[in-house]
């Protein structure tokens, strides 16, 4: 994503000629001046709260109104990418209380309604890349927040009908991927807002605050839907009405659209060409698609494993995960990216492999423990792959065209691996669902897992760290 600085197209003064002479943009009837006077450039709100002359980069600028109108903006896209995470990760924490519902479902199935918003969420991040410059951030942002009252309605309707065919109830799990769109629109909209010299931190507190909504819907949900005649799972659905309507007031009434934000489609063409990225979206998949996987899966599988725990625990998992995405990007800011992923996929290993030895002894307390520091790996991983691909790109520039060709490539980049990374959302369950089917549990799958970790480990070292490589001395 790239913002490309445009000459307003002022209003026509009403009072002009036929052929009117364009008036400058402070002086139409909606305007409304932002900045001090003697402030260059500019900055005005115009109707429909657009903003024309922004620029992160003037000094001035941002001192005097930018960073007010930035923040505002950021608070309100964490929360509406919040509410986004929470209603994408929905069914992995209604899917284990079916049964106390009414319905009878395979383990098969229930992998199924757990994989497929992640693979519908994956496949929308795209194209709600490029809604926010053709839209506008704020606009976009409120249709974003009233498109989850589709899936949160759909699920009302659904979870009241045991009866429902599986093919009806997987259409309806199917729509809670709009909420995993809402990441990529966020992140787009936000990386417009701040200069370059913030821009890491600002993009890391949106991730974080987006990610902590699967923790938040993990402890809430279970505590909602039990009652005093049972299990209402209605109510999953039910409590995300009025917060999905909030935000999207909120968003109408205090965010602002960037008129100047500009999408530009070759940079995802442009690094579409370039191999590192896809080395890096494979290597994504490891970190967040096995965060978005497991933290589906996981109240599923402590369900299945260990009956007797409440899910009410679950969500711990989540959070670990997304408090540890920003500390990874910020200890991938000191010792480098790719050392940090590294590190982060061993850790991953070792987490896994101990879950195969909890599950071997029937310990709770060692499996839950194991997937705590799995969820902290991949967390910090996340946070250290993003920092490689900056650095990845700006490796070898020439000169300032040089270097602003690889800006371009490296934000077509971002949204590429942030798509194929979600996809682990869907493969995470889906091996859990095929090894319990051949074998009768998750320990094939986990150990599938442990080799995949080892193979994405071996990869980011050779291509990114070996001092032999590519590229060098540098620290990517």
């Amino acid at each position: 994503m790239t913002q490309t600085p445009t000459t307003d197209a002022p209003a026509a003064s009403a009072t002009a000629p036929a052929d009117p002479t364009p008036a400058p943009p402070t002086t139409a009837p909606d305007a409304e001046v932002l900045t001090p006077a003697g402030v260059e450039p500019v900055l005005v709100r115009r109707r429909g709260r657009w903003l024309h002359g922004w620029d992160p980069e003037a000094p001035e600028q941002w001192r005097t109104a930018g960073r007010a109108v930035a923040r505002r903006n950021l608070v309100l896209s964490i929360l509406a990418e919040f509410l986004g995470f929470a209603v994408w990760a929905l069914w992995s924490i209604v899917v284990p209380q079916l049964p106390a519902a009414g319905f009878t479902l395979t383990a098969d199935q229930m992998f199924w309604l757990i994989a497929v918003p992640s693979l519908v969420g994956a496949t929308l991040r795209i194209p709600y890349t490029f809604a926010v410059p053709v839209f506008g951030g704020r606009n976009w942002t409120v249709v974003s927040a009233l498109l989850l009252l589709l899936p949160t309605g759909a699920l009302v309707w659904a979870v009241q009908r045991p009866d429902l065919p599986f093919g009806a109830l997987l259409a309806v799990a199917a729509l809670a991927g709009v909420g995993g769109g809402n990441f990529a629109s966020s992140m787009a909209n936000i990386s417009f807002f701040y200069p370059e010299r913030e821009k890491g931190r600002a993009l890391g507190l949106n991730a974080a605050g987006g990610n902590v909504g699967t923790a938040a819907v993990q402890l809430a949900v279970p505590l909602v839907v039990v009652g005093a005649a049972g299990v209402h799972l209605e109510r999953a659905g039910l409590m995300f009405v009025p917060l999905a309507i909030l935000a999207a007031v909120l968003a109408w009434r205090l965010m602002d659209n960037v008129k100047d934000a500009a999408a530009d489609p070759r940079a995802y063409g442009s690094a579409a060409r370039h191999r590192h990225t896809w080395v890096i979206s494979f290597v994504y998949i490891g970190t967040f698609g096995s965060f978005i996987g497991f933290s589906g899966a996981f109240p599923t599988l402590l369900k299945a494993q260990f009956p007797d725990v409440t899910l009410s625990i679950a969500f711990l998992g989540a959070l670990v995960g997304s408090v540890a995405r920003p500390a990874g990007g910020a200890l991938a800011d000191r010792l480098g990216g790719a050392r940090v992923t590294v590190a982060a996929f061993a850790v991953m290993a070792v987490g896994t492999v101990s879950a195969i030895l909890a599950l071997r002894a029937g310990s709770f307390p060692l499996f839950f423990g194991s997937f705590l520091l799995l969820f902290l790996a991949t967390g910090a991983g996340n946070g250290s792959v993003y920092r490689m691909i900056p650095a990845v790109f700006r490796h070898g520039a020439t000169d300032d065209a040089d270097r602003g060709r690889r800006a371009k490539a490296a934000a077509g980049c971002i949204g590429i691996a942030g798509a194929v990374g979600a996809v682990g959302g869907f493969l995470v369950p889906r091996g859990f669902a095929a090894s319990t089917t051949a074998t009768g549990g998750i320990e094939a799958a986990l150990w599938v897992v442990v080799a995949t970790y080892a193979v994405m480990a071996a990869t980011t070292w050779v291509v990114y760290a070996r001092r032999g490589s590519a590229f060098g001395d540098a620290v990517i």
